[in-house]
């Protein structure tokens, strides 16, 4: 996939791009291509999958974007850069809460880091069984 800007031209937008397009990978393989395409550009991404019930699942989803956030060298191990992501992850959560609240989830958050931006994107269904939903939330932060 052609990507059309310099690691100059890279934004919160681009950022929010690699972040959405992680997110919505189909595999483990689709991810991998993903992660190199973003990387030669100078912007980091990671995945990692989650589901159960939404309100539990809330805390979860925080800590997994950071623990991926980190395990994958998108952000240090400090304070403030834990709290942007957890800040980015808490944002998106918000954003499906409404169609989520009582219900389960099961997807994929994207992680994404250029320079200062940081953002996370949540890619999931919602529902019960098979009558599902589906979802998109995304929050950025700034480091």
């Amino acid at each position: 996939m052609e990507r059309q800007h310099t690691q100059e031209q890279a934004g919160s937008r681009e950022t929010a791009r690699a972040a959405l397009q992680i997110a919505s990978s189909r595999n483990r393989e689709e991810e991998k291509q993903i992660r190199a395409e973003w990387a030669a550009l100078g912007v980091r991404v990671t995945a990692v999958d989650y589901g159960g019930d939404f309100v539990p699942s809330v805390m979860r989803i925080v800590e997994r974007a950071v623990v991926a956030a980190k395990r994958e060298g998108l952000i240090a191990d400090s304070h403030g850069e834990e709290g942007a992501v957890a800040g980015a992850a808490h944002e998106a959560v918000a954003q499906i809460s409404a169609k989520a609240l009582g219900l389960n989830v099961g997807g994929k958050i994207g992680v994404a880091r250029w320079d200062v931006h940081v953002v996370v994107v949540l890619f999931m269904g919602v529902g019960l069984v098979h009558l599902n939903e589906v979802c998109l939330g995304l929050g950025h932060r700034a480091i």
